[in-house]
């Protein structure tokens, strides 16, 4: 079981005795469900956490009543509240409202998809997004956890922020092929990491969805940590390996921008 994470200076083994118990598994419940889109029955998801199965049924219906899930045809899934929730919850990030106009030019220069993740329970939480006009587009919506193994947002993070706890976190969350591309052995990931870090920019090369290439740059708060990734999402036959290069220039400029924005100084060479 994972612990939470706690503020900084706080000790988390010294928050663990104000934990509440089923609490904390309602929280899990809610996560496993936004990662199941099709949702779950009770006995999966109580097998999935390791949670007593009448246990699960009884945070189950408190969940149900309060509109934080909801049952269809036997299985759970994520209730109408939390919409709400997340959307009260996303007006509220300060990043977010900085990177908006920014999106609308990331997404005027290169005429795709512009999209902004912040790091989230070991994920990429997409906040924003600015559509492309092309018809046809992938790019994730507000609110989806992205995995951090095969999206470009998700591999800064994995990069900039988790580089030592790659092998933790893919023992946590197996890694899933979505995709012939995807790839899963901690090696391959690790050595990406190291190359996302060398150029500055990640690349997502058909891993997440066939046909579709995406590239992201991180975004540095005040103190030098990454506190969010921009990036861009496109097809292949617009994104051409050959085109890597021009759009991964504007993409690094656009987050070196919403970096200033956010209190970054750049280091002196």
């Amino acid at each position: 079981m994972k612990k939470p994470l706690a503020r900084s200076g706080q000790d988390t083994t010294s928050l663990e005795r104000y934990v509440v118990p089923n609490l904390r598994n309602a929280c899990r419940i809610l996560k496993l469900l936004g990662r199941q889109l099709d949702g779950l029955k009770a006995a999966e998801i109580a097998r999935e956490l390791d949670i007593p199965v009448t246990t699960t049924l009884r945070i189950m219906t408190t969940l149900h009543l309060e509109g934080l899930a909801r049952k269809v045809g036997g299985r759970y899934e994520l209730g109408p509240v939390l919409i709400q929730l997340g959307n009260s919850a996303l007006a509220g990030t300060e990043i977010r409202e900085q990177a908006l106009p920014l999106l609308l030019k990331l997404t005027t220069l290169t005429d795709e998809t512009s999209h902004l993740a912040i790091p989230c329970d070991d994920r990429a939480l997409i906040v924003a997004v600015q559509d492309s006009p092309h018809p046809l587009r992938a790019a994730s919506r507000p609110g989806f956890l992205a995995e951090l193994h095969c999206s470009s947002t998700g591999k800064v993070f994995l990069a900039y922020l988790h580089r030592t706890r790659i092998a933790e976190i893919l023992v946590a969350n197996a890694p899933t092929a979505r995709t012939p591309q995807t790839q899963t052995s901690l090696g391959v990931i690790r050595r990406e990491a190291d190359l996302t870090r060398k150029r500055g920019f990640s690349l997502d090369n058909e891993e997440f969805n066939p046909g579709v290439r995406c590239l992201a740059a991180p975004v540095f708060g005040s103190d030098g940590t990454v506190v969010a990734a921009i990036g861009i999402t496109a097809a292949t036959v617009r994104l051409t390996k050959e085109r890597i290069p021009e759009m991964s220039a504007k993409v690094r400029g656009v987050a070196g921008e919403l970096s200033r924005l956010m209190g970054y100084t750049e280091p002196r060479a």
